[in-house]
C-alpha cells in the first residue's frame, strides 16, 4: 500500500468513525448548531469581502486583501482556532500499534487539517472580492493568484496554531511565541506610523499587475510547505514522547503547598485545596486557567491603549467576556477531570454537592483577578467601576447559574496529562446551547436594557440581579445536584467508557 492509498484509508476510517460514535444522535445536534454558525459566519465574510472589494477597485489594489488578512483578519483566526481546532489527538493513538508509519499518520492528519472545510469557509471572503474587482477592470489572471494566496494564507495560519497549541501545551512561556510574532507585525504599522491602512497601500502598490502575484502565491506555498514539515517533525517528537512516559527524576526537595488556612472550611475547604493543586499539579487544566489569563491580558491591552473597541457595545461585550472567559473555558469541562475518579466522590451522601460549592466559590474568587487585570481600561476610561462591578456580579450570577448546568449532563472524562494523544471529548447539541446561552445571553439581556433604561440604570439593574441569585447559590446548586443523581448511573457509565 502506497502513501496515497493510506492517506485514503486513514480518511475513510475517520469517517467510519465518527458514524460509529456511541453519541452520534447527540453531536448530530452539535454538527447542526456548527453549520448554522458557519452560515452566520459566512454572510459576515461575504460583507466583509464586498466591502473590501469596493475599497480594492477604487484604489486598484488588488492584493489589499492579503494585507488586511494579516493585519486583522488571520490574528482573529488564530484566536477563532483555539475555541474548534484541537492537537491531534484520538485520530493517530489507534494506528500506534500497527505496523503503519507514524510520520504517514501525522502527515495524514496534517493534510485533513489543511483541506478541512473551515479553511475553505473563507472563500466566502475572497470570492466576493475578486468579483468585485473583476468587474472593475482588474486582469482574471490576477484575481486568482489573490484568492489562491489568500487561501494559502488560511492554511498556513492552520498549520502555525497547530504549532503554537502544540508547543504551550508543554510550556506556557511559549505564549511569547505569538505575542512577538503579532507585534512584529501589527506595532510598527500602528504605533510607529500616523496612518497604517497607507502604509499598507504603499506597499501593494509594488503587487499590482499578475506576475508580481503570483510571486506571492509562491512564497505563500512554500511558507505552507515550511509549516507542514515543521508541525510534523514537532508532532512526532512529542508523540514518541508521550507514548514513552519517561518520568524526569529529580533529588532536589520538592516544596508541598499545604493550603491549611482551608482546613476551617471542612470539606468544601478539602475540595478548595483539590481545585487548586489540579490546576497545579496536571497539565490539560493548567493550560486551559494560563490561557484565559493571557487572553484577559491581551484583551485589556488592547481596549487601554488602541481605539480597536471604542463602540460602546463593544466595550460591554469584552467587558463581560473578560470575566466570564475563565469560566467558559473550563465549566464546560465540568465534572470531567472528576470523572477519572467519580467512583470515589460518589461514595459518601452530598459528597458532589460540597464539591459543586468548592467549585463555585473557587470561580468567584477567581472573578477578582480579572478585575485587578482591567484596572488599566478604568484609568484609561474605557471601563467604569460601576461597568465592572455590573459584569462581576452578572458572571458570579447568571453567567455561572448557566454555565453550571453542564454538570448534569457532562459525562466525558477528561484526560489530565494527556496532550497529544488523549481521547477527544464530543458534546451533546444540549450542553452546546447551554455554553452559547452562558456566552450570549447575559449579553443580549444587558443590551435590551441599555437601549431601554440606559447605561447607569442597567449596570444598577444587572448588580442586583447577580447579586441575588450569587446570594441565591445554594438553591441553585442543590437543585443541580438533585439532577446530578437523577442521571448518576447514566453519567458514571459515561465517565467510565471515555477514560
Amino acid at each position: 500500500m502506497n502513501r496515497l492509498q493510506i492517506y485514503r484509508e486513514l480518511r475513510r476510517h475517520d469517517k467510519l468513525g465518527q458514524k460509529r460514535h456511541p453519541m452520534l444522535e447527540q453531536s448530530t445536534v452539535a454538527k447542526v448548531m456548527m453549520y448554522f454558525g458557519a452560515g452566520i459566519m459566512a454572510v459576515y465574510l461575504v460583507f466583509l469581502g464586498s466591502l473590501f472589494g469596493k475599497l480594492a477597485a477604487e484604489e486598484e489594489l488588488p492584493a489589499m486583501i492579503l494585507g488586511l488578512m494579516v493585519l486583522l483578519l488571520m490574528p482573529l483566526d488564530f484566536l477563532m482556532r483555539f475555541i474548534s481546532q484541537q492537537t491531534p489527538m484520538m485520530f493517530i493513538k489507534p494506528y500506534l500499534l500497527l505496523d503503519m508509519p507514524r510520520r504517514t499518520v501525522v502527515e495524514s492528519y496534517l493534510l485533513n487539517l489543511v483541506i478541512s472545510g473551515y479553511n475553505w469557509l473563507w472563500l466566502t471572503l475572497l470570492l466576493p472580492y475578486a468579483y468585485i474587482c473583476l468587474v472593475a477592470g482588474i486582469s482574471l489572471w490576477a484575481m486568482l493568484a489573490v484568492v489562491l494566496c489568500g487561501l494559502l494564507l488560511v492554511m498556513v495560519n492552520s498549520q502555525w496554531y497547530l504549532l503554537v497549541r502544540t508547543l504551550i501545551g508543554r510550556s506556557l512561556l511559549w505564549w511569547l511565541l505569538p505575542i512577538a510574532v503579532y507585534a512584529a507585525i501589527i506595532v510598527p504599522m500602528v504605533v510607529l506610523t500616523d496612518d497604517p491602512f497607507d502604509v499598507m497601500e504603499d506597499f501593494f502598490d509594488t503587487f499590482d499587475n499578475a506576475p508580481m502575484l503570483w510571486l506571492l502565491v509562491l512564497g505563500a506555498l512554500a511558507l505552507l510547505v515550511a509549516m507542514l514539515w515543521l508541525n510534523r517533525e514537532l508532532q512526532l517528537r512529542f508523540v514518541r514522547q508521550e507514548l514513552s512516559r519517561e518520568e524526569k527524576k529529580s533529588t532536589a526537595i520538592k516544596h508541598v503547598w499545604q493550603l491549611s488556612f482551608l482546613e476551617r472550611f471542612g470539606q468544601v475547604g478539602e475540595y478548595l485545596k483539590l481545585e487548586v493543586k489540579s490546576i497545579m499539579r496536571n497539565k490539560a487544566i493548567r493550560s486551559r486557567v494560563l490561557m484565559s489569563v493571557g487572553l484577559i491580558v491581551m484583551l485589556t491591552a488592547l481596549i487601554s491603549y488602541t481605539d480597536v473597541y471604542d463602540g460602546a457595545m463593544l466595550l460591554n461585550f469584552w467587558c463581560y467576556y473578560c470575566f466570564a472567559i475563565y469560566g467558559m473555558t473550563t465549566l464546560v469541562k465540568i465534572m470531567g477531570p472528576e470523572g477519572n475518579y467519580i467512583d470515589l466522590l460518589m461514595t459518601q451522601h452530598e459528597n458532589i454537592l460540597l464539591l459543586l460549592r468548592a467549585k463555585y466559590y473557587f470561580h468567584v474568587a477567581i472573578l477578582f483577578i480579572p478585575l485587578l487585570i482591567m484596572l488599566p481600561a478604568v484609568i484609561a476610561g474605557k471601563f467604569t467601576v460601576m461597568m465592572m462591578v455590573a459584569y462581576l456580579l452578572l458572571t458570579s450570577g447568571l453567567g455561572y447559574l448557566i454555565l453550571f448546568q453542564l454538570a448534569v449532563y457532562n459525562k466525558q472524562t477528561l484526560p489530565l496529562d494527556a496532550k497529544i494523544t488523549g481521547k477527544n471529548n464530543m458534546e451533546s447539541g444540549l450542553q452546546l446551547v447551554i455554553e452559547l446561552t452562558g456566552m450570549f445571553v447575559p449579553l443580549l439581556l444587558v443590551g435590551a436594557l441599555v437601549l431601554t433604561v440606559g447605561e447607569d440604570t442597567a449596570y444598577l439593574v444587572m448588580s442586583i440581579v447577580g447579586l441575588l441569585l450569587t446570594l441565591a447559590h445554594p438553591l441553585w446548586l442543590r437543585n443541580i445536584y438533585v439532577r446530578m443523581m437523577r442521571r448518576k448511573y447514566v453519567n458514571m457509565e459515561g465517565f467510565h467508557a471515555s477514560r
